[in-house]
């Protein structure tokens, strides 16, 4: 009980740890778990290790435990996969799909034999473990790296993709192993009829699993209490039932229902998938943990200098070979072919089918030279997966920015809200042919919104997964104008450091208007000077803003003088067109500049603000 207790501690330490240094999770959670099993024995009386995967799962308990995860993992991974985003990058993936695995298959087992001397079979399922890359630790690298969105796209399709096909291909090349090298005859034919039948067997149980599901959200014959429970049974039932239909199908099973729910309507999607992202979280720290602690400190020492060199092969020769290939002919300049050759980093299924395979040939093969050397493989596959993340984490984001190929600063915004000062606001920026996404949880204004033609998200503006569930790609502006302004304030400070603290803006509240001595931030919108129903009501009025030429601040001081003071300035318009919110501190404008302003018919309004400061326009 106390292990199994410490495994879920030490699983949120890491991953608050991870977030509060901004790594990849996975960094943390493999030190803990090196750190609680083979390193303990240093330290502990008896030199037994702290925590060992082996005595709180023992035999094929942990192996079963260990696939059931994964499958679960690689469905919330499915669920993130939109088919509109491949649809001009489906040739690069497919090819990175398969000349990939083949050039690391060959070239990991060359490698692995030649350098580390292990028997052919051996070096080829270790060639197999390395192909499989994983959302667990691709996706951390892109959100901090932020490449243009041809890299982003490929990267995590193959990040999601590559994970089943991988362990397919492990299992395969295992069965070699075990079946005693492939000398019977057929044994060819016997692999790709393998293939398919795993193939075949897990995309059609994936599929009818999800259709099922729709068919059930839909006819409402789940109550809503029970429907991210079931969901979760049913993604287990479904990686099980394929097992049972053939070996190692599960993986493809719960892989494609995921991408298939993630491209149809099914009622409450984002629940499912919010749901599906906490287990997640779980499980892969409880994994991660759980799978380094069964490394012995044995293992790790006959690990020498010919390993390291394994290592760089993998990184600097087999995978910019794989990316090369598959990008031949497709519209990716060099710069972008050599980042995605550099982050190709391993995660939690080579980890989990690594530990399987090890294991069970330590233990069951009848080849005492091969049962010698599996044990190899597990801290040789863990020394790939560390060294990845740690390299390719740490430097992923310099060379980015030194091969520019990161995004381009994006000049969308992002409203909180979707109320009726959030859809006008939102109006002006799309005459301007400039992307708007809106976030609301009003049904009504999400209603409005769309009938309108905007994009709007259902959700909490501050909640944890925003930046997971939204496509940021070409956003980098936040306006927050919901009627609240804790809500406003805390949407400013939860993306200050996606955006910068210069492009998240928000309005004033009344009472923070009507307190003189109070100072106000700069990042106040339309000039400090109309809270959000002051703004709504002179939106009913008016109906639509008014554009007029201000080339300097003396035309800007004309327009205001002209409107009698009866303005809300809202957007600087440059020569592009681009729309910048007027803050407190009246920008400088330019030639060709112009203003974006709502007049509005309250003179005692007007004539307070004025004569509070002389001048309108300056204060």
């Amino acid at each position: 009980m106390i292990e199994l207790a410490s495994i879920l501690v030490l699983s949120v330490l890491a991953q608050w740890l991870a977030w509060k240094i901004k790594i990849p999770a996975i960094l943390p959670l493999i030190i803990i778990g090196l750190a609680v099993g083979p390193l303990s024995t240093y330290f502990t009386p008896y030199g037994d290790k702290l925590l060992d995967g082996d005595t709180i799962f023992s035999g094929d308990f942990l192996f079963s435990f260990v696939s059931i995860s994964v499958g679960v993992i690689l469905f919330e991974g499915g669920l993130t996969l939109k088919l509109s985003e491949i649809r001009y990058r489906v040739g690069t993936v497919r090819n990175l799909l398969v000349f990939g695995p083949i050039i690391t298959l060959i070239g990991g087992g060359l490698a692995a034999h030649y350098l580390l001397e292990l028997n052919y079979s051996l070096a080829f399922l270790f060639g197999a473990l390395i192909i499989v890359s994983g959302p667990t630790v691709v996706m951390p690298i892109l959100r901090n790296v932020r490449p243009n969105e041809r890299v982003n796209t490929v990267l995590k399709w193959e990040g999601i993709l590559i994970d089943p096909l991988g362990a397919l291909i492990a299992v395969l090349v295992y069965e070699f192993i075990q079946s005693g090298g492939g000398h019977e005859q057929g044994f060819t034919f016997d692999i790709l009829k393998e293939f398919f039948i795993t193939v075949a067997s897990g995309v059609f149980v994936g599929a009818v699993a999800a259709f099922f599901l729709r068919y059930v959200l839909q006819k409402n014959r789940v109550p809503e209490f029970l429907r991210n429970v079931f969901t979760l049974g049913l993604v287990i039932f479904a990686f099980t039932f394929s097992e049972l239909i053939h070996p190692e199908a599960g993986l493809m099973a719960a892989t494609f229902m995921g991408i298939i729910l993630a491209n149809i309507k099914v009622n409450d999607f984002k629940k499912i998938l919010s749901f599906k992202e906490d287990i997640s979280l779980i499980l892969i720290s409880v994994l991660f943990i759980l799978l380094s602690s069964r490394i012995d400190m044995e293992q790790i020492q006959k690990l020498g200098w010919e390993s390291i060199f394994l290592f760089l092969i993998v990184i600097l020769i087999i995978r910019p070979l794989s990316v090369f290939i598959s990008t031949i002919n497709k519209k990716f300049n060099w710069r972008e072919k050599v980042f995605m050759s550099w982050v190709g980093p391993k995660g939690i299924v080579a980890a989990a089918v690594a530990s399987l395979f090890s294991l069970q040939l330590m233990t069951n093969s009848e080849n005492s030279a091969i049962a010698a050397q599996a044990e190899l493989i597990l801290p040789l596959t863990f020394l790939v997966i560390v060294g990845t993340v740690v390299l390719q984490g740490a430097t992923a984001k310099p060379l980015a920015r030194a091969l520019k190929v990161e995004r381009e600063e994006p000049k969308g915004y992002l409203i909180a809200g979707a109320n009726e000062v959030a859809r006008f606001i939102a109006d002006i920026i799309r005459e301007c042919n400039i992307p708007v996404m809106m976030v609301d949880i009003s049904s009504a204004n999400i209603k409005e919104a769309r009938k309108q033609g905007f994009e709007v998200y259902e959700g909490n503006i501050v909640g944890d997964r925003i930046f997971e569930e939204l496509d940021l790609t070409s956003i980098g502006r936040l306006l927050a104008l919901t009627p609240n302004t804790e809500i406003n304030a805390l949407a400013c400070k939860w993306f200050q450091d996606e955006f910068g603290e210069e492009n998240v803006f928000r309005l004033a509240s009344k009472n923070e208007l009507e307190l003189k001595d109070l100072k106000l931030e700069k990042a106040i919108l339309f000039e400090g000077k109309v809270d959000y129903l002051t703004l709504a009501q002179y939106i009913r009025q008016q109906g639509k803003p008014t554009i007029d030429d201000c080339s300097n601040e003396e035309a800007y001081d004309e327009i205001i003088k002209k409107q009698k003071g009866r303005v809300i300035p809202l957007f600087r318009l440059d020569d592009d067109e681009d729309p910048y919110p007027i803050l407190r501190d009246i920008p400088s404008f330019q030639k060709g500049d112009k203003l974006v302003f709502l007049p509005y018919d309250d003179p005692q309004h007007a004539n307070r603000y004025i004569g509070e400061d002389e001048n309108f326009s300056q204060s």
